[in-house]
């Protein structure tokens, strides 16, 4: 899977990021016969991982994820006021979200990408461009590489957009995680979220029990966190809803990092590359899911970079249009900021009895249990 880098490389795509959308833009790319080099400044994919690997039911449908890399299917969600009193349940007829095992996922994708062609290269770091140059730092010093095109999938404070003068993101949250094994039981796999301002400023913190594992989360905007954002876990993970009364256990993953729920960005691609991605604001701004907007931007930037490699047209890449597709995110960046504005547990709490009515359920059913996803990319 490592690719030696010499002084000097070609590549036809220099993709920068190995997470999702890296692995699977570089695999496309290398399928329709491209020279792809993808860099990851982590020495290994199974470390340092992000994300909480919460997949949807349509990324699930439509995207060939190994099996063996998910946990088992969720129907059932608990919403939970400050308190946790009198919480709401929604269970779907449908299999709704299965949570990836994030390690061996990134392996398995970074095998597949291998066995497409693409070389990649582990501990390498994004340095920045000088003209039509890329320049790489890793184990055995700099690296310059000659790219026609670079992909920023280089998360949400990505390098990338910033040497190409791309936009950037601005409205993030923060989250940390933190995931275990749990004694088997007989309760159905849960997804537990809880709103309440004290915990996740402007967010939600959560447990999904999935029989297997226990993923224990917080977010929120970082400038709301008095104590922080690890103490604010900390308080959650006393009393969060949904875990076994067993001890937890000392072997323990962390996860954390920032969020990007700004909503896709305007200006995503020039004519030296383009971002996907956090780097590209593929994050629903309401409820942050991150991982069906990344795989299908993705499928859009293969096609696009593909097109403009087969025809030496870089005028192809203006049809990677961010401001385009950012129109159909309206009402989700508008609920956005309404969440954003509760700022108090009391109004967590008057604002949760709407939750309780007929239409509060079916607004959540809708949010949570919908058919819309990323929308589909067109041209034009």
């Amino acid at each position: 899977m490592q690719a030696a880098l010499r002084l000097v490389e070609a590549a036809d795509v220099l993709v920068v990021g190995a997470g999702l959308a890296g692995l699977h833009t570089a695999t496309l790319l290398a399928q329709r016969g491209h020279e792809v080099l993808l860099v990851e400044r982590r020495p290994s994919l199974t470390g340092a991982i992000r994300t909480t690997g919460i997949f949807v039911r349509r990324t699930l449908d439509d995207f060939p994820l190994p099996p063996e890399c998910l946990g088992p299917p969720i129907r059932r969600v608990v919403l939970y006021p400050p308190g946790l009193r009198r919480p709401v349940t929604l269970v779907s007829a449908r299999d709704e979200y299965r949570v990836g095992d994030m390690g061996p996922l990134y392996a398995a994708a970074a095998d597949a990408a291998t066995d497409a062609g693409v070389r990649i290269a582990l501990g390498t770091r994004y340095a920045g461009r000088r003209d039509r140059t890329y320049l790489l730092t890793g184990r055995d010093g700099p690296t310059r590489v000659r790219a026609r095109f670079v992909v920023g999938a280089d998360g949400a404070r990505s390098r990338v957009a910033r040497d190409l003068d791309l936009d950037r993101n601005h409205h993030l949250l923060i989250g940390a995680e933190e995931v275990f094994e749990i004694p088997r039981s007989e309760e159905p796999p849960t997804f537990h979220c809880v709103l309440d301002p004290s915990l996740a400023p402007g967010y939600l913190a959560w447990v999904v029990n999935d029989g297997r594992h226990a993923h224990v989360g917080t977010a929120g905007y970082a400038d709301r966190f008095p104590d922080g954002l690890r103490r604010a876990l900390e308080r959650f993970g006393t009393s969060a809803p949904g875990l076994p009364s067993t001890p937890r256990p000392d072997e323990v993953e962390r996860r954390g990092g920032p969020i990007p729920v700004g909503g896709l960005l305007r200006r995503i691609s020039c004519a030296d590359g383009l971002l996907v991605g956090d780097a590209a604001g593929a994050v629903s701004p309401l409820t942050a899911g991150g991982l069906d907007p990344c795989l299908r931007l993705s499928d859009f930037a293969a096609t696009i970079l593909h097109d403009s490699l087969r025809s030496g047209r870089t005028d192809a890449l203006t049809h990677f249009d961010g401001a385009a597709l950012r129109a159909r995110f309206r009402g989700r960046l508008m609920l956005r900021r309404g969440l954003a504005q509760v700022r108090t547990p009391a109004l967590a709490a008057a604002a949760f009895t709407l939750l309780r009515t007929p239409m509060g359920q079916a607004a959540a059913r809708r949010i949570l249990f919908g058919d819309r996803s990323f929308p589909a990319p067109g041209r034009g």
